[in-house]
C-alpha cells in the first residue's frame, strides 16, 4: 500500500513538472493534473493537500539548491568543486524547461509557497557560503557577494537565452556560447581565491 501511494505521488509531482514545462503555473487545476496523471483529484488534496502543496513538493525534490549537499572539500580542491558546482547549476537549469518557467514565475508572483522556496534557498545558501568562508578563510561578504554575482548571472542568462539569443556578443542559444561563460566563471573562480 505505502510502495502504491509513493509510486502516485511521483506520478503526480512528475505530471506538474512535464504540466509547468509545457504550459507554465497558470494552467495547474487540479483536475487537469488528476486527468493527466490518470488518478483520482481526491489524491492530489489526501497526499498533498492542494495543488499549491503539489507543485512545492516538485519544488522540494527538483530544485538545485534546496537540494545541494552540504558536504564540502579541503581548502586545496575548493576552487575545483566550486568549479564543477556552477557546472552542474548551469546544465540543471538549462536541461529543464520547468525549472525556468519556475525561476521566471519567482520574479513575477509573491504568495507563501514562493517565500517559502526562498526561505529554504537562503538558508542553505547561506550556510553553504559560511562553509566556504571558513574552509577558504575569506571574508563572508566577499564570498557571497561573488556566489550571488555568478548564481544570478547565470540564472539570468538561462532565463534570457529563448527571448534574447545573443548577450554581450555571447550566442546564449548555442555550447560555445554557454563554453563562454563557464569559462568566465572559472576565472573569476581562479581569481578570487588565489591562496
Amino acid at each position: 500500500m505505502e510502495r502504491d501511494r509513493k509510486a502516485t505521488e511521483q506520478r503526480l509531482i512528475d505530471t506538474v513538472g512535464e504540466m509547468i514545462a509545457e504550459e507554465g503555473f497558470e494552467k495547474l487545476g487540479v483536475n487537469a493534473i488528476a486527468n493527466r496523471a490518470g488518478v483520482s483529484k481526491i489524491l492530489i488534496y489526501r497526499y498533498f493537500n492542494s495543488v499549491n502543496g503539489l507543485v512545492s513538493a516538485y519544488i522540494q525534490q527538483n530544485d538545485f539548491w534546496i537540494n545541494f549537499p552540504q558536504e564540502l572539500p579541503a581548502k586545496e580542491e575548493m576552487r575545483s568543486f566550486l568549479k564543477k558546482m556552477f557546472y552542474e547549476f548551469i546544465n540543471k537549469l538549462k536541461s529543464s524547461p520547468a525549472r525556468k518557467r519556475l525561476y521566471r514565475w519567482e520574479l513575477s508572483a509573491s504568495n507563501p509557497m514562493i517565500d517559502n522556496l526562498k526561505a529554504q534557498r537562503e538558508t542553505n545558501g547561506l550556510n553553504l557560503i559560511k562553509e566556504i568562508s571558513h574552509i577558504m578563510g575569506y571574508p563572508f561578504k566577499e564570498v557571497a557577494a561573488i556566489a550571488s554575482i555568478i548564481t544570478s548571472s547565470i540564472t539570468y542568462f538561462v532565463m534570457l537565452e529563448e527571448f534574447c539569443p545573443v548577450y554581450n556578443g555571447i550566442e546564449l542559444n548555442s555550447p560555445s556560447g554557454w563554453e563562454q561563460i563557464y569559462t568566465g566563471i572559472e576565472e573569476i573562480i581562479d581569481h578570487a581565491f588565489l591562496n
